[in-house]
């Protein structure tokens, strides 16, 4: 019988993650993670196949908590819920720079959408909100998400920091002038 393993997948993950989390993906590798843990590589590779295997599960711990940012600012009703969903992606660039930029500022060509990160929800809202097509309720989301992710990378990178006030008022012209452009 294989002995025992000195840490799970869960413990190994939580620890790269709070890493990752502070000082970002790209810095993280086997053997600082050992060292973090206090062991050898062996209890990783023991755990993931490889890194990109670890890298995986700390996406999908990211993806997770982006989706909880999304859920608590729709749960304060401060703002309709489509633009609630944009105001917390911001929120999440802002308070969680490196999570940020691992789940929306790499190349991503080779991977699937990961759930909590897809854009069809908001398309849904806009499709019943303005009576849009699919397809121009997606072009209308496109347009939107890249002012939104223009401040969010400007927030994670710390180019510029803007408030939440300026951020939502801004957010608001722009949406009424699509709607306006959208709609007649």
């Amino acid at each position: 019988m294989p002995p025992t393993p000195k840490y799970t997948k869960k413990e190994i993950t939580e620890v790269a993650f709070k890493f990752v989390r502070k000082n970002g993906y790209d810095l993280l590798t086997a053997r600082d993670l050992a060292k973090m843990l206090n062991t050898s590589t062996r209890p990783i590779f023991t755990a993931f196949e490889n890194m990109e295997e670890l890298k995986k599960e700390i996406i999908y711990k990211a993806a997770e908590l982006f989706g909880k940012y999304k859920r608590n600012e729709i749960e304060k009703e401060k703002y309709p819920e489509y633009k609630a969903r944009g105001m917390a992606y911001i929120r999440f660039a802002k308070e969680e720079k490196n999570l940020f930029k691992l789940l929306f500022m790499r190349d991503r060509t080779s991977e699937t959408a990961i759930e909590d990160i897809s854009i069809s929800d908001e398309v849904n809202i806009i499709t019943k909100n303005l009576s849009l097509s699919d397809k121009d309720a997606t072009s209308f989301h496109i347009k939107m998400w890249v002012m939104m992710h223009g401040f969010a990378t400007m927030l994670a990178t710390g180019y510029l920091d803007l408030d939440f006030e300026t951020i939502s008022k801004i957010t608001s012209d722009v949406y009424n002038a699509l709607k306006d452009g959208a709609t007649n």
